[in-house]
């Protein structure tokens, strides 16, 4: 059976098999290494997941991930008193609901490897933009979210992956070290472009690569063509599964 890898956050999770989506890119380099498994839960922010948490990893499974990504905070961090409240979730919460969630994984599984990811900055103009497109004059003249505020929720995320010895990709520190970041990586404001998209596959890739997880070290599920014996298959496949 081949080993599995779950995606576990938000929308930008969920959107990850889109055109150019990191978890599809993810899946690509992990053909017939690893089924990489998306559970991503659009507008979802740490409190709700909390409910699914049992549900997707279940301790009584007999396969469990090798590897899987938490990726919350954009919707954790959006603001008291403006117009996406509902989703708000305290820092200190956020932090031990994600707490919770690696407790969790480590008992269904203590050898697998859990790797925390921060939100993306958040482009505030972008925001503003996108609503005005789509709203008209109807749009909100503020933004729901700021990229001041989704930096002390993911630098709660970083903290909290080297407390418990785990790795962790602080996307908002990183992507904000290119020029234009915001045009560059977000397509409206908090979204990932196929550049911002390219860029969470390549850290990812990154971790798990020194993590011993690196997909060039990973066997086949079943013998590659060039080593099939093409005059007597049956004595490649018995010797595979003997």
């Amino acid at each position: 059976m081949r080993p599995q890898i779950v995606l576990f956050g938000d929308s930008l999770t969920g959107q990850s098999f889109s055109r150019g989506g990191w978890g599809a890119a993810l899946a690509d380099t992990y053909s017939r290494k690893a089924d990489v498994l998306v559970r991503g839960y659009g507008g979802y922010n740490t409190r709700l997941a909390m409910f699914l948490l049992h549900h997707i990893f279940t301790p009584e499974c007999t396969n469990p991930p090798v590897a899987t990504t938490i990726f919350f905070g954009a919707n954790d961090a959006a603001l008291l008193g403006r117009n996406s409240e509902r989703q708000h979730v305290p820092v200190e919460e956020y932090k031990e609901n994600i707490r919770k969630m690696v407790h969790h994984l480590k008992k269904c599984s203590p050898t697998m490897l859990v790797v925390l990811i921060t939100s993306p900055p958040v482009d505030e103009q972008g925001r503003l933009e996108y609503a005005r497109s789509v709203y008209g004059e109807k749009a909100v003249k503020v933004s729901e979210r700021t990229n001041e505020m989704a930096g002390v929720y993911a630098k709660q995320c970083v903290e909290l992956a080297r407390e418990l010895g785990l790795p962790s990709i602080d996307l908002w520190s990183k992507m904000q070290e290119t020029e234009e970041w915001g045009k560059k990586f977000l397509r409206d404001g908090l979204h990932l472009t196929e550049e911002g998209n390219a860029f969470v596959h390549q850290e990812v890739v990154r971790v798990f690569n020194a993590e011993s997880l690196c997909a060039s070290a990973m066997p086949f599920d079943f013998p590659h063509h060039s080593k099939i014996d093409w005059k007597d298959p049956s004595k490649t496949f018995e010797q595979h599964f003997s």
